[in-house]
Protein backbone atom coordinates (compact mmCIF):
# COMPACT_ATOMS: atom_id res chain seq x y z
CA UNK A 1 0.00 0.00 0.00
CA UNK A 2 1.19 3.72 -0.78
CA UNK A 3 -0.15 4.94 2.41
CA UNK A 4 1.17 4.05 5.96
CA UNK A 5 -2.03 4.95 7.69
CA UNK A 6 -3.91 2.26 4.93
CA UNK A 7 -1.71 -0.39 5.65
CA UNK A 8 -1.85 0.13 9.80
CA UNK A 9 -5.99 0.02 9.56
CA UNK A 10 -6.22 -3.42 6.97
CA UNK A 11 -3.65 -4.94 9.82
CA UNK A 12 -5.91 -4.00 12.36
CA UNK A 13 -9.06 -5.96 10.63
CA UNK A 14 -9.74 -9.42 12.27
CA UNK A 15 -9.16 -11.92 9.68
CA UNK A 16 -10.71 -14.96 10.78
CA UNK A 17 -14.77 -16.06 11.78
CA UNK A 18 -16.08 -14.53 14.22
CA UNK A 19 -18.41 -17.76 16.12
CA UNK A 20 -19.50 -18.54 19.67
CA UNK A 21 -17.47 -15.10 20.89
CA UNK A 22 -14.35 -16.63 19.42
CA UNK A 23 -12.19 -15.23 16.37
CA UNK A 24 -11.20 -19.01 14.30
CA UNK A 25 -9.76 -19.61 11.77
CA UNK A 26 -11.83 -21.38 8.65
CA UNK A 27 -11.83 -24.91 8.39
CA UNK A 28 -8.58 -26.16 7.13
CA UNK A 29 -6.76 -22.72 7.14
CA UNK A 30 -8.82 -21.47 3.99
CA UNK A 31 -8.48 -18.11 2.87
CA UNK A 32 -9.77 -15.86 0.23
CA UNK A 33 -8.59 -12.60 -1.05
CA UNK A 34 -10.03 -9.42 -0.51
CA UNK A 35 -9.37 -6.60 -3.53
CA UNK A 36 -9.43 -2.78 -4.01
CA UNK A 37 -11.17 -2.09 -7.11
CA UNK A 38 -9.45 1.07 -7.69
CA UNK A 39 -5.80 -0.56 -8.40
CA UNK A 40 -6.65 -4.55 -8.47
CA UNK A 41 -4.31 -5.24 -5.53
CA UNK A 42 -5.25 -8.15 -3.23
CA UNK A 43 -5.57 -5.77 0.42
CA UNK A 44 -6.13 -8.68 2.41
CA UNK A 45 -6.57 -12.68 2.70
CA UNK A 46 -9.30 -13.48 5.88
CA UNK A 47 -10.61 -16.88 6.26
CA UNK A 48 -12.97 -18.44 4.16
CA UNK A 49 -15.89 -20.51 5.82
CA UNK A 50 -16.86 -24.08 5.15
CA UNK A 51 -20.03 -25.73 5.41
CA UNK A 52 -19.15 -27.14 8.96
CA UNK A 53 -17.98 -23.37 9.45
CA UNK A 54 -21.86 -22.53 9.14
CA UNK A 55 -23.19 -25.24 10.84
CA UNK A 56 -20.66 -24.18 13.64
CA UNK A 57 -22.13 -20.29 14.11
CA UNK A 58 -25.33 -22.33 13.55
CA UNK A 59 -24.58 -24.16 16.94
CA UNK A 60 -23.63 -20.74 18.38
CA UNK A 61 -26.52 -18.61 17.52
CA UNK A 62 -29.18 -21.53 18.64
CA UNK A 63 -26.96 -22.24 21.79
CA UNK A 64 -26.77 -18.23 22.60
CA UNK A 65 -30.42 -17.61 21.70
CA UNK A 66 -32.18 -18.37 25.30
CA UNK A 67 -30.08 -16.10 27.26
CA UNK A 68 -29.93 -13.26 24.69
CA UNK A 69 -33.98 -13.67 24.47
CA UNK A 70 -34.22 -13.51 27.95
CA UNK A 71 -32.42 -10.32 28.38
CA UNK A 72 -33.61 -7.30 29.76
CA UNK A 73 -34.49 -5.00 26.90
CA UNK A 74 -32.91 -2.10 28.17
CA UNK A 75 -29.54 -4.02 28.86
CA UNK A 76 -30.07 -4.77 25.03
CA UNK A 77 -30.52 -1.34 23.64
CA UNK A 78 -27.66 -0.02 26.37
CA UNK A 79 -24.89 -2.60 24.53
CA UNK A 80 -26.77 -1.12 20.46
CA UNK A 81 -25.79 2.49 22.26
CA UNK A 82 -22.38 1.90 23.08
CA UNK A 83 -21.85 0.26 19.69
CA UNK A 84 -22.56 3.47 18.09
CA UNK A 85 -20.80 5.23 20.35
CA UNK A 86 -17.88 3.06 19.54
CA UNK A 87 -18.74 3.54 15.62
CA UNK A 88 -19.02 7.53 16.04
CA UNK A 89 -15.40 7.42 17.82
CA UNK A 90 -13.69 5.63 15.09
CA UNK A 91 -15.59 6.85 11.73
CA UNK A 92 -12.57 7.71 9.98
CA UNK A 93 -10.81 4.29 10.29
CA UNK A 94 -15.01 3.25 8.98
CA UNK A 95 -15.35 4.95 6.11
CA UNK A 96 -11.31 4.65 4.78
CA UNK A 97 -12.17 0.76 5.13
CA UNK A 98 -15.20 0.96 3.18
CA UNK A 99 -13.38 2.83 0.25
CA UNK A 100 -10.35 0.41 0.30
CA UNK A 101 -12.61 -2.49 -0.21
CA UNK A 102 -15.72 -0.88 -2.28
CA UNK A 103 -14.09 2.54 -3.95
CA UNK A 104 -16.71 4.72 -2.98
CA UNK A 105 -15.31 8.33 -2.60
CA UNK A 106 -14.28 8.80 1.03
CA UNK A 107 -16.40 11.48 1.86
CA UNK A 108 -19.47 9.40 0.85
CA UNK A 109 -18.17 6.65 2.85
CA UNK A 110 -18.55 8.91 5.94
CA UNK A 111 -21.86 9.35 4.69
CA UNK A 112 -22.67 5.84 5.40
CA UNK A 113 -20.90 5.75 8.62
CA UNK A 114 -23.28 7.86 9.62
CA UNK A 115 -26.33 6.27 8.33
CA UNK A 116 -25.36 3.23 9.21
CA UNK A 117 -25.01 3.93 12.81
CA UNK A 118 -28.21 5.61 13.18
CA UNK A 119 -29.61 2.11 12.90
CA UNK A 120 -27.88 1.67 15.90
CA UNK A 121 -29.07 4.52 17.79
CA UNK A 122 -32.77 4.19 16.36
CA UNK A 123 -33.00 0.52 17.29
CA UNK A 124 -31.45 1.04 20.89
CA UNK A 125 -34.17 3.69 21.24
CA UNK A 126 -37.08 1.38 19.59
CA UNK A 127 -36.36 -1.76 21.91
CA UNK A 128 -38.34 -0.27 24.51
CA UNK A 129 -40.96 0.80 22.66
CA UNK A 130 -42.38 -2.66 21.65
CA UNK A 131 -45.81 -3.20 23.10
CA UNK A 132 -48.51 -5.64 23.56
CA UNK A 133 -51.82 -5.45 24.72
CA UNK A 134 -54.76 -6.67 27.03
CA UNK A 135 -58.54 -6.03 26.85
CA UNK A 136 -61.99 -8.20 27.24
CA UNK A 137 -62.94 -10.01 24.14
CA UNK A 138 -66.27 -8.96 22.60
CA UNK A 139 -68.47 -11.69 24.45
CA UNK A 140 -67.35 -10.56 28.00
CA UNK A 141 -66.05 -14.09 28.63
CA UNK A 142 -62.05 -13.79 28.94
CA UNK A 143 -59.11 -11.16 28.55
CA UNK A 144 -56.98 -11.37 25.72
CA UNK A 145 -53.35 -10.69 26.00
CA UNK A 146 -51.21 -10.13 22.72
CA UNK A 147 -47.72 -10.54 23.34
CA UNK A 148 -44.64 -10.17 21.27
CA UNK A 149 -41.49 -12.05 20.75
CA UNK A 150 -38.11 -12.76 19.00
CA UNK A 151 -38.51 -14.90 16.55
CA UNK A 152 -35.41 -16.69 16.95
CA UNK A 153 -32.01 -16.94 15.65
CA UNK A 154 -31.62 -15.04 12.19
CA UNK A 155 -29.42 -15.39 9.50
CA UNK A 156 -28.33 -12.05 7.72
CA UNK A 157 -26.73 -12.00 4.14
CA UNK A 158 -26.03 -8.47 2.85
CA UNK A 159 -24.43 -7.16 -0.27
CA UNK A 160 -21.17 -5.14 -1.24
CA UNK A 161 -22.24 -2.26 -2.09
CA UNK A 162 -23.33 -0.63 0.93
CA UNK A 163 -21.14 -2.82 3.87
CA UNK A 164 -21.58 -0.86 6.77
CA UNK A 165 -25.17 0.27 6.23
CA UNK A 166 -26.81 -3.00 5.09
CA UNK A 167 -24.73 -5.22 8.29
CA UNK A 168 -26.14 -2.33 11.22
CA UNK A 169 -29.57 -2.35 9.30
CA UNK A 170 -30.28 -5.48 9.51
CA UNK A 171 -28.28 -6.87 13.46
CA UNK A 172 -29.45 -3.57 15.01
CA UNK A 173 -33.44 -4.45 14.64
CA UNK A 174 -32.39 -8.34 15.75
CA UNK A 175 -30.57 -7.78 18.55
CA UNK A 176 -33.52 -5.10 20.06
CA UNK A 177 -35.66 -7.45 19.13
CA UNK A 178 -33.94 -10.30 20.98
CA UNK A 179 -32.58 -12.63 18.04
CA UNK A 180 -29.34 -14.06 17.52
CA UNK A 181 -27.33 -14.00 14.20
CA UNK A 182 -25.61 -15.11 12.11
CA UNK A 183 -24.49 -12.56 9.31
CA UNK A 184 -22.59 -13.59 6.01
CA UNK A 185 -20.85 -10.72 4.50
CA UNK A 186 -20.45 -10.58 0.55
CA UNK A 187 -16.99 -11.93 -0.36
CA UNK A 188 -16.19 -8.72 -2.36
CA UNK A 189 -16.33 -6.42 1.00
CA UNK A 190 -16.22 -8.26 3.52
CA UNK A 191 -13.81 -6.02 5.63
CA UNK A 192 -16.14 -3.25 7.21
CA UNK A 193 -18.24 -6.25 8.41
CA UNK A 194 -15.24 -7.57 10.36
CA UNK A 195 -14.63 -4.05 11.39
CA UNK A 196 -18.10 -3.80 12.85
CA UNK A 197 -18.15 -7.13 14.49
CA UNK A 198 -14.94 -5.98 16.74
CA UNK A 199 -16.89 -2.99 17.79
CA UNK A 200 -19.80 -4.93 18.70
CA UNK A 201 -17.92 -7.27 21.02
CA UNK A 202 -15.83 -4.44 22.46
CA UNK A 203 -19.60 -3.17 22.78
CA UNK A 204 -20.67 -6.21 25.33
CA UNK A 205 -22.85 -8.02 22.83
CA UNK A 206 -22.32 -11.90 24.45
CA UNK A 207 -20.99 -14.47 23.09
CA UNK A 208 -23.12 -16.78 20.08
CA UNK A 209 -25.39 -13.41 19.72
CA UNK A 210 -23.46 -12.04 16.93
CA UNK A 211 -21.43 -14.41 14.24
CA UNK A 212 -19.36 -13.52 10.92
CA UNK A 213 -18.94 -16.15 8.06
CA UNK A 214 -16.86 -14.65 5.67
CA UNK A 215 -16.94 -17.20 2.60
CA UNK A 216 -16.43 -17.66 -1.07
CA UNK A 217 -18.64 -20.63 -1.31
CA UNK A 218 -21.68 -18.96 -1.00
CA UNK A 219 -24.36 -20.95 -1.59
CA UNK A 220 -23.45 -24.28 -0.15
CA UNK A 221 -23.02 -22.31 3.25
CA UNK A 222 -25.71 -20.15 3.16
CA UNK A 223 -28.22 -23.51 2.05
CA UNK A 224 -27.21 -25.11 5.07
CA UNK A 225 -27.60 -22.74 7.72
CA UNK A 226 -30.86 -21.89 5.94
CA UNK A 227 -32.20 -26.23 6.46
CA UNK A 228 -31.24 -25.64 9.46
CA UNK A 229 -34.73 -26.33 11.14
CA UNK A 230 -32.39 -24.50 14.19
CA UNK A 231 -33.04 -21.35 12.02
CA UNK A 232 -36.16 -19.05 12.57
CA UNK A 233 -35.61 -15.85 10.35
CA UNK A 234 -34.08 -14.98 6.99
CA UNK A 235 -32.86 -11.39 5.78
CA UNK A 236 -31.32 -10.56 2.29
CA UNK A 237 -30.31 -7.52 0.16
CA UNK A 238 -29.27 -8.33 -2.97
CA UNK A 239 -30.41 -9.22 -6.78
CA UNK A 240 -33.96 -10.47 -7.26
CA UNK A 241 -32.88 -13.70 -9.25
CA UNK A 242 -30.68 -14.88 -5.93
CA UNK A 243 -33.79 -13.83 -3.57
CA UNK A 244 -36.19 -15.93 -5.48
CA UNK A 245 -33.70 -18.93 -4.99
CA UNK A 246 -33.41 -18.56 -1.22
CA UNK A 247 -37.29 -17.78 -0.70
CA UNK A 248 -37.36 -21.33 -2.11
CA UNK A 249 -34.76 -22.68 0.26
CA UNK A 250 -36.69 -20.74 2.96
CA UNK A 251 -40.24 -22.56 2.45
CA UNK A 252 -38.58 -25.76 3.51
CA UNK A 253 -39.06 -24.99 6.69
CA UNK A 254 -41.50 -21.80 6.84
CA UNK A 255 -38.92 -19.45 7.64
CA UNK A 256 -39.97 -15.51 8.18
CA UNK A 257 -37.92 -13.77 5.47
CA UNK A 258 -37.22 -10.28 4.45
CA UNK A 259 -36.15 -9.54 1.01
CA UNK A 260 -34.54 -6.51 -0.14
CA UNK A 261 -34.34 -6.69 -3.76
CA UNK A 262 -33.72 -5.78 -7.35
CA UNK A 263 -34.63 -2.04 -8.37
CA UNK A 264 -35.35 0.04 -11.22
CA UNK A 265 -36.38 3.25 -9.65
CA UNK A 266 -37.98 6.18 -12.31
CA UNK A 267 -37.12 9.16 -11.89
CA UNK A 268 -40.31 11.73 -13.35
CA UNK A 269 -39.68 15.60 -13.72
CA UNK A 270 -42.43 17.43 -15.00
CA UNK A 271 -42.54 20.25 -16.52
CA UNK A 272 -43.64 22.93 -13.42
CA UNK A 273 -40.23 21.47 -11.41
CA UNK A 274 -37.74 23.08 -10.60
CA UNK A 275 -35.16 22.14 -12.83
CA UNK A 276 -32.13 23.38 -10.34
CA UNK A 277 -33.74 21.25 -7.80
CA UNK A 278 -34.41 18.43 -10.17
CA UNK A 279 -30.90 18.53 -11.65
CA UNK A 280 -29.60 18.40 -7.52
CA UNK A 281 -32.00 15.13 -7.11
CA UNK A 282 -30.98 13.44 -10.09
CA UNK A 283 -27.42 13.82 -9.57
CA UNK A 284 -27.74 12.48 -6.01
CA UNK A 285 -30.25 9.89 -7.22
CA UNK A 286 -27.97 8.45 -10.03
CA UNK A 287 -24.23 9.22 -8.90
CA UNK A 288 -24.61 8.47 -5.23
CA UNK A 289 -22.42 5.50 -4.45
CA UNK A 290 -21.21 5.19 -8.13
CA UNK A 291 -24.95 4.20 -9.33
CA UNK A 292 -24.32 1.47 -7.77
CA UNK A 293 -27.45 1.14 -5.21
CA UNK A 294 -30.90 -0.29 -5.80
CA UNK A 295 -32.65 2.66 -4.82
CA UNK A 296 -30.30 5.10 -8.16
CA UNK A 297 -32.28 6.03 -10.02
CA UNK A 298 -32.51 4.05 -13.50
CA UNK A 299 -35.06 5.43 -15.91
CA UNK A 300 -34.78 9.53 -16.32
CA UNK A 301 -38.67 10.18 -17.60
CA UNK A 302 -38.79 13.73 -18.40
CA UNK A 303 -41.33 15.63 -19.69
CA UNK A 304 -40.63 16.66 -23.69
CA UNK A 305 -41.01 20.36 -23.13
CA UNK A 306 -38.22 20.40 -20.57
CA UNK A 307 -36.14 17.30 -21.80
CA UNK A 308 -33.55 19.11 -23.55
CA UNK A 309 -32.75 22.08 -20.96
CA UNK A 310 -32.85 19.19 -18.55
CA UNK A 311 -30.75 16.91 -20.42
CA UNK A 312 -28.33 20.45 -21.18
CA UNK A 313 -28.01 20.88 -17.35
CA UNK A 314 -27.51 17.36 -16.04
CA UNK A 315 -24.16 16.34 -19.14
CA UNK A 316 -22.22 19.83 -17.90
CA UNK A 317 -22.47 18.55 -14.25
CA UNK A 318 -21.46 15.26 -15.44
CA UNK A 319 -18.34 16.49 -17.30
CA UNK A 320 -17.31 17.93 -14.68
CA UNK A 321 -16.92 14.83 -12.07
CA UNK A 322 -13.72 13.62 -11.18
CA UNK A 323 -13.43 9.89 -11.38
CA UNK A 324 -10.37 8.54 -8.88
CA UNK A 325 -9.22 6.33 -6.67
CA UNK A 326 -11.99 7.15 -3.54
CA UNK A 327 -8.99 8.10 -1.62
CA UNK A 328 -8.01 11.01 -3.43
CA UNK A 329 -9.13 15.08 -2.54
CA UNK A 330 -12.43 15.56 -4.58
CA UNK A 331 -13.30 12.49 -6.26
CA UNK A 332 -16.63 11.86 -6.96
CA UNK A 333 -16.64 8.92 -9.13
CA UNK A 334 -14.45 5.79 -7.80
CA UNK A 335 -14.45 2.56 -9.46
CA UNK A 336 -17.22 -0.27 -9.87
CA UNK A 337 -17.31 -2.93 -7.89
CA UNK A 338 -15.65 -5.50 -10.79
CA UNK A 339 -14.70 -6.33 -14.54
CA UNK A 340 -18.15 -7.58 -14.54
CA UNK A 341 -20.05 -4.35 -13.70
CA UNK A 342 -18.33 -2.23 -16.17
CA UNK A 343 -19.17 -5.03 -19.10
CA UNK A 344 -22.75 -4.61 -17.71
CA UNK A 345 -22.57 -1.09 -18.28
CA UNK A 346 -20.50 -0.50 -21.46
CA UNK A 347 -23.20 -3.32 -22.67
CA UNK A 348 -26.22 -1.35 -21.80
CA UNK A 349 -24.85 2.26 -22.96
CA UNK A 350 -24.14 -0.29 -26.47
CA UNK A 351 -27.19 -1.33 -26.71
CA UNK A 352 -29.64 2.17 -26.18
CA UNK A 353 -27.05 3.82 -28.99
CA UNK A 354 -27.98 1.07 -31.38
CA UNK A 355 -31.47 1.51 -31.04
CA UNK A 356 -31.03 5.29 -31.25
CA UNK A 357 -30.48 7.27 -28.13
CA UNK A 358 -27.25 9.16 -27.96
CA UNK A 359 -24.27 9.74 -25.60
CA UNK A 360 -24.16 13.46 -24.66
CA UNK A 361 -21.08 13.06 -22.12
CA UNK A 362 -19.01 9.66 -20.83
CA UNK A 363 -19.72 6.05 -22.07
CA UNK A 364 -16.09 4.53 -22.28
CA UNK A 365 -14.30 2.46 -20.05
CA UNK A 366 -11.43 4.19 -18.52
CA UNK A 367 -8.17 2.93 -19.67
CA UNK A 368 -5.19 1.50 -16.94
CA UNK A 369 -5.60 0.03 -13.60
CA UNK A 370 -8.92 -0.74 -11.66
CA UNK A 371 -12.26 -1.10 -13.11
CA UNK A 372 -13.98 2.47 -14.04
CA UNK A 373 -16.51 3.52 -16.53
CA UNK A 374 -17.01 7.16 -16.92
CA UNK A 375 -20.03 8.76 -15.93
CA UNK A 376 -22.22 9.03 -18.36
CA UNK A 377 -25.18 10.51 -19.89
CA UNK A 378 -27.36 8.68 -22.89
CA UNK A 379 -30.23 11.02 -24.21
CA UNK A 380 -33.10 9.77 -26.32
CA UNK A 381 -33.64 6.44 -25.07
CA UNK A 382 -35.82 4.21 -27.42
CA UNK A 383 -38.54 1.88 -25.86
CA UNK A 384 -37.20 -1.49 -25.92
CA UNK A 385 -33.32 -0.43 -24.86
CA UNK A 386 -32.03 -2.69 -22.32
CA UNK A 387 -30.88 -0.14 -20.06
CA UNK A 388 -34.88 0.30 -19.12
CA UNK A 389 -35.54 -3.02 -18.39
CA UNK A 390 -32.48 -3.80 -16.23
CA UNK A 391 -30.80 -2.03 -13.32
CA UNK A 392 -27.84 -0.05 -14.58
CA UNK A 393 -25.91 -0.66 -11.17
CA UNK A 394 -22.97 2.29 -12.55
CA UNK A 395 -22.81 5.97 -12.96
CA UNK A 396 -25.02 6.10 -16.54
CA UNK A 397 -27.82 8.02 -16.64
CA UNK A 398 -30.75 7.40 -19.25
CA UNK A 399 -33.00 9.68 -20.21
CA UNK A 400 -36.37 8.78 -21.98
CA UNK A 401 -38.74 11.73 -22.80
CA UNK A 402 -42.85 11.31 -22.20
CA UNK A 403 -45.97 13.69 -22.90
CA UNK A 404 -48.44 13.35 -20.21
CA UNK A 405 -48.93 12.50 -17.42
CA UNK A 406 -50.39 9.43 -17.83
CA UNK A 407 -47.80 8.64 -20.25
CA UNK A 408 -45.36 9.40 -17.19
CA UNK A 409 -46.91 6.76 -14.81
CA UNK A 410 -47.36 4.01 -17.84
CA UNK A 411 -43.43 4.51 -18.63
CA UNK A 412 -43.01 4.61 -14.88
CA UNK A 413 -44.76 1.61 -13.77
CA UNK A 414 -43.45 -0.73 -16.85
CA UNK A 415 -41.00 -2.60 -14.88
CA UNK A 416 -41.57 -5.72 -12.51
CA UNK A 417 -39.71 -3.84 -9.90
CA UNK A 418 -40.89 -1.55 -7.32
CA UNK A 419 -38.35 -0.58 -4.97
CA UNK A 420 -38.33 3.36 -5.01
CA UNK A 421 -39.44 6.20 -7.10
CA UNK A 422 -38.34 9.58 -7.48
CA UNK A 423 -41.08 12.81 -8.41
CA UNK A 424 -40.05 16.33 -9.13
CA UNK A 425 -43.42 18.67 -9.93
CA UNK A 426 -44.18 22.21 -8.28
CA UNK A 427 -47.95 21.44 -8.74
CA UNK A 428 -48.87 19.79 -5.08
CA UNK A 429 -52.11 17.70 -6.85
CA UNK A 430 -49.86 15.87 -8.84
CA UNK A 431 -47.56 14.90 -6.28
CA UNK A 432 -50.37 13.79 -4.45
CA UNK A 433 -51.65 11.86 -7.37
CA UNK A 434 -48.09 10.32 -7.94
CA UNK A 435 -47.68 9.02 -4.24
CA UNK A 436 -51.34 6.92 -5.29
CA UNK A 437 -50.28 5.74 -8.74
CA UNK A 438 -47.04 4.53 -9.16
CA UNK A 439 -46.19 1.17 -8.01
CA UNK A 440 -43.08 2.13 -5.62
CA UNK A 441 -42.42 1.08 -1.78
CA UNK A 442 -41.12 4.33 -1.36
CA UNK A 443 -41.11 7.82 -3.21
CA UNK A 444 -38.86 10.67 -3.00
CA UNK A 445 -41.38 13.88 -3.88
CA UNK A 446 -38.62 16.63 -4.61
CA UNK A 447 -35.90 15.31 -2.73
CA UNK A 448 -33.17 12.73 -4.74
CA UNK A 449 -32.42 10.53 -1.55
CA UNK A 450 -35.50 8.73 0.67
CA UNK A 451 -32.82 6.73 3.06
CA UNK A 452 -33.27 7.13 6.45
CA UNK A 453 -33.07 4.67 9.79
CA UNK A 454 -36.44 6.12 10.94
CA UNK A 455 -38.64 4.90 7.91
CA UNK A 456 -39.38 1.87 6.48
CA UNK A 457 -37.50 0.96 3.57
CA UNK A 458 -38.59 -1.64 1.09
CA UNK A 459 -39.92 -2.28 -2.09
CA UNK A 460 -43.38 -3.87 -3.95
CA UNK A 461 -43.52 -6.41 -6.88
CA UNK A 462 -40.14 -8.06 -7.47
CA UNK A 463 -38.34 -5.79 -5.84
CA UNK A 464 -39.12 -7.47 -2.26
CA UNK A 465 -40.97 -8.63 1.38
CA UNK A 466 -40.92 -7.03 4.47
CA UNK A 467 -39.08 -3.70 5.80
CA UNK A 468 -35.82 -2.48 7.29
CA UNK A 469 -36.12 0.73 9.19
CA UNK A 470 -38.61 2.52 11.02
CA UNK A 471 -40.75 0.95 13.40
CA UNK A 472 -41.80 -1.58 11.00
CA UNK A 473 -38.07 -2.60 11.14
CA UNK A 474 -38.37 -4.38 14.87
CA UNK A 475 -41.03 -6.30 13.88
CA UNK A 476 -39.78 -8.33 11.37
CA UNK A 477 -37.78 -10.49 13.77
CA UNK A 478 -40.72 -10.81 16.36
CA UNK A 479 -43.66 -13.21 16.06
CA UNK A 480 -47.25 -12.30 17.83
CA UNK A 481 -48.60 -14.54 20.54
CA UNK A 482 -52.34 -14.31 21.37
CA UNK A 483 -53.64 -15.94 24.78
CA UNK A 484 -56.90 -16.14 26.55
CA UNK A 485 -57.47 -16.10 29.74
CA UNK A 486 -61.21 -16.49 31.51
CA UNK A 487 -62.73 -13.84 32.64
CA UNK A 488 -61.35 -12.78 36.35
CA UNK A 489 -65.05 -11.55 37.75
CA UNK A 490 -67.04 -14.87 36.56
Amino acid sequence: MSDARETELLASVPDGLFIGGQWRPAEGGKTLDVYDPATGAVIRSIADASVADGAAAMDAAAGAFPAWAATPVRERAEILRRAFDLLQARKEEAALLMTLEMGKPVAEARGEVAYGGEFLRWFSEEAAHVQGRYGANPEGTGRMIVTQHPVGPAFLITPWNFPLAMATRKIAPALAAGCTVIIKPASLTPLTTLFFAAILEEAGVPAGVVNVLTTSTTGPVSEGIIRDPRLRKLSFTGSTPVGQRLLEQAAGNVLRTSMELGGNAPFVVFDDADLDKAVDGAMLAKFRNIGQACTAANRFIVQRSVVEEFTRRVTERVKQMRIGRGTEDGVQIGPLIDDRAVAKAESLVGDAVTRGATVTTGGSVVDGPGTFYQPTVVADVQPGSEILREEIFGPVLAIVPFDTEDDAVRIANDTEYGLVSYVFTGNLARGQRMIERLETGMMGLNVGVVSNAAAPFGGWKMSGLGREGGAEGIHEYLQTKYTLTANPFA
